[in-house]
């Protein structure tokens, strides 16, 4: 059972996550050699001000 975890930053719509679930779906269908009911997709939405790179927080960037 795949089980991929998106992080990235809030803000995306439901359609991109469908977008984007549909596209990791099928690569991981055709790649792995897996059902599409056998593969899970979690996002993961955080806050700019949750998220640091470089030693500073990305919502002060």
């Amino acid at each position: 059972m795949p089980t991929i975890e998106v992080k990235w930053f809030e803000g995306r719509s439901p359609e991109q996550k469908a977008k984007l679930a549909k596209a990791i779906t099928d690569a991981v269908v055709e790649i792995g050699e897996t059902t599409s009911d056998a593969t899970h997709i979690i996002y993961h939405d955080i806050k700019k001000s949750d998220w640091a790179q470089s030693g500073k927080l990305v919502s002060d960037s």
